[in-house]
């Protein structure tokens, strides 16, 4: 690895991009060998010159980062491509760290924070901003098993009838099936859930937010 480290800075917003290059050309080990206003153009700026180290937006017109990333890795595997962004929700962070970032930032992050994760990034050391780790973290960690994982699919729908008040005709009309099978199903719903009766299933699924996540 080269004494410098090679950047290439991309984000559509001129002022975070013109403060960015300032900073980092205050280093002596950091040279920025490029800019892009869009993940388009950062892809091409990319080839161009073969950075070290990618500091690369999010949300722009004309190539979001996640695409410009995921383009980058397939013909520069070896970059580095650190997230600097204000956004940490789930839309967001995964998609960029499937594409193959290293490392994620906040904008809200000091700018020797950045530099520092810079010099890691060619060490081999990801950085990930706090916010962003736990969510990670609670994505890997393996979720409780609930009563209603068990319920076939056809055993779900029946069951939001019932918490839609349905009665078992107007769930076989409903569902086109059978008066039988529908008793059927009601009855393995009651002993999965170990509920008492249909009023009970009823409030389980609103409780567990069944009802608002299947039907609304």
């Amino acid at each position: 690895m080269a004494d410098t480290i090679r950047v290439v800075v991309v984000d559509d917003h001129e002022m975070v991009r013109r403060g960015l290059i300032s900073y980092l050309l205050t280093e002596p080990n950091i040279e920025v060998v490029g800019e892009a206003s869009s993940g388009n153009k950062g892809v091409k700026v990319v080839k161009e010159t073969k950075p070290d180290v990618v500091l690369m937006d999010l949300l722009m017109e004309d190539g979001n980062g996640i695409d410009a990333t995921k383009d980058i890795m397939s013909f520069l595997p070896e970059c580095k491509i650190i997230i600097i962004t204000s956004y940490y929700d789930d839309e967001q962070v995964f998609p960029a760290i499937e594409a193959g970032a290293f490392s994620y930032l906040l904008k809200t992050a000091r700018a020797d924070e950045v530099i520092t994760a810079i010099q890691k990034a060619v060490q081999g050391e990801t950085v990930i901003e706090p916010k962003v780790a736990n969510k990670m973290l609670n994505r890997l960690r393996p979720k409780e098993k609930m009563p209603h994982d068990d319920l076939t699919e056809r055993e779900m729908e029946v069951l939001l009838c019932i918490a839609e008040g349905m009665t078992n005709q107007e769930i076989s009309q409903e569902l086109f099936i059978g008066i039988k099978t529908v008793k059927t199903h009601v009855s393995n719903i009651l002993s999965k859930l170990n509920v008492q009766d249909r009023t009970q299933a009823a409030i389980y699924a609103n409780r567990h937010g069944l009802v608002k996540s299947e039907l609304k």
